[in-house]
């Protein structure tokens, strides 16, 4: 005994139009109360055709068969360029229904809307069970961050899973874009893939967790990359790291957004500093220096300087460390003691950023912290460092291109630690146009000069250019206090 599966609406058998369409709708309810998936499966079949769920952040969500996805996206996107494509709104997103020529239009209407309805009802039921699932994700952040980790795997069924990446999000909407990266990403507690995602607000920002094998596969990145260019977001990215430094990995991603701008909104934490110019530097006598001046700082001594220096300010510092703006400075009296530096120098900023980023550290305790020990000191640099040909042509590249009195203006404001009105006083120009001179110097040097970790690597590459004439003494005047242009 033998049977035949016919597909299509003819799978009803013989009868009127509505016997075929009651025979549709109970094999799109049937597909509806296994999964969505199965549900856009089944429409494919009954329109003999292409059936696709696109999500305009995460692209195809479901797709019959599997190369049609791109194709539902772009008609999705672009309605006038496929006439033939049938679309319907389903869920927060668009159903695309590419029938078979021979169909007739009624019943692809029929399949179409029967099945944006049953979508909708799995998205309205989803819905309700978002909320606990958002507070669920959001404990198990806390969690990590206070570090139970081993609870975390074991809750989410991910106990092979090894390193974090780590996203922080701030924006005028976070709420709406929880929502829309929680629909795009679709997270589950089993994971999938070889890794799984966590998505929560924790104290008013959103972050985002992918637990994973050692690497990611950029899947999460190119969906919050979408999200926040779409709800105007600010991210600050961190990792992979291992489990255990899931509150390094915090602090990190924090200070990393503080560089981040509505040109580039999402900032790896190792893109901060002076990555390229440590690149440069001859990693002898580079790493030596380092090592010597940072001799005195372990390594919770080293991570709060870094961070300090990469948010440009102690309330911004505690704020990413989850400490108190008091507790903050207490313990950088302690380390500028250590240090025997002022850390609101601009020289010593910018050469403890630069020691920081070190190819290699010295990990262990120092055997003295006098400072008639012979350890280097961190407002000069000793020679073959940075004054190397490969520094200096970074450093020309970097600000050669600014006009002398662009340069003078930088180089004092740089001094007086990005304070405008006390750097137009020793300039003798008026608050206004040194701010103006500063604007023009951002857009010629193509850098944000709100970011501290900028404002210390400029400093380097004026430095690494001094000129005589780099002084407000040298700057030329005709009359009172009128700049007359070079």
């Amino acid at each position: 005994m033998s049977t035949t599966h016919t597909t299509g609406p003819d799978a009803a058998g013989p009868g009127d139009s509505r016997t075929v369409r009651e025979a549709m709708a109970d094999r799109l309810l049937r597909a509806a109360t296994r999964s969505g998936a199965q549900l856009v499966s089944e429409a494919a079949v009954l329109i003999q055709g292409a059936a696709v769920l696109a999500d305009p952040i995460a692209g195809a969500v479901y797709s019959t068969p599997a190369t049609a996805a791109a194709d539902g996206v772009h008609a999705a996107a672009h309605p006038q360029d496929h006439p033939h494509h049938v679309q319907r709104p389903a869920a927060g997103a668009v159903l695309v229904l590419h029938p078979a020529p021979t169909m007739p239009a009624e019943h692809v209407g029929f399949v179409a809307t029967t099945t944006a309805a049953l979508l909708e009802v799995r998205g309205q039921r989803a819905a309700e069970l978002r909320a606990e699932q958002m507070r669920l994700h959001s404990t198990l952040l806390r969690l990590l961050l206070a570090g139970h980790t081993t609870s975390v795997t074991n809750t989410v069924r991910a106990g092979g899973l090894t390193h974090v990446t780590l996203y922080r999000l701030t924006g005028p909407d976070v709420p709406t874009a929880h929502q829309v990266l929680w629909r795009a990403v679709r997270p589950s507690l089993a994971g999938h893939g070889g890794a799984c995602a966590l998505i929560g607000e924790v104290d008013g920002e959103l972050l985002v967790a992918e637990l994973h094998h050692g690497s990611d596969d950029g899947r999460v990145l190119r969906l919050v990359s979408r999200v926040s260019e779409r709800h105007n977001l600010l991210a600050g990215l961190a990792g992979p790291l291992p489990l255990a430094e899931m509150p390094t990995a915090h602090a990190d991603a924090a200070a990393a957004r503080h560089s981040a701008t509505p040109a580039h909104r999402i900032v790896p934490a190792d893109a901060v500093g002076t990555p390229q110019l440590a690149r440069l530097l001859p990693p002898g006598p580079y790493t030596a220096w380092a090592r010597s001046v940072l001799s005195p700082l372990n390594r919770e001594h080293r991570h709060l300087l870094l961070v300090r220096l990469r948010t440009g300010s102690t309330p911004r510092a505690a704020a990413a460390l989850g400490l108190s703006p008091g507790t903050v400075r207490t313990r950088l009296r302690g380390l500028a003691a250590l240090l025997c530096a002022d850390l609101d120098d601009i020289t010593v900023q910018a050469h403890l950023l630069l020691a920081l980023r070190a190819p290699t550290r010295g990990d262990g305790p120092p055997e003295s912290t006098s400072q008639d020990d012979g350890r280097a000191r961190l407002d000069t640099l000793p020679g073959g460092i940075l004054d190397t040909d490969a520094a200096r042509t970074w450093a020309v590249g970097l600000v050669g291109g600014l006009e002398p009195h662009l340069r003078i203006a930088l180089a004092c404001w740089l001094r007086h630690h990005a304070r405008t009105a006390p750097a137009a006083t020793e300039l003798h120009v008026h608050r206004t146009t040194l701010t103006t001179w500063l604007a023009r110097c951002a857009e010629r040097l193509g850098q944000n000069l709100a970011d501290a970790a900028v404002r210390a690597e400029l400093h380097l590459a004026l430095e690494a250019t001094a000129k005589d004439g780099d002084h407000p003494r040298a700057l030329p005047r005709r009359g009172g206090r009128t700049y007359r242009r070079l």
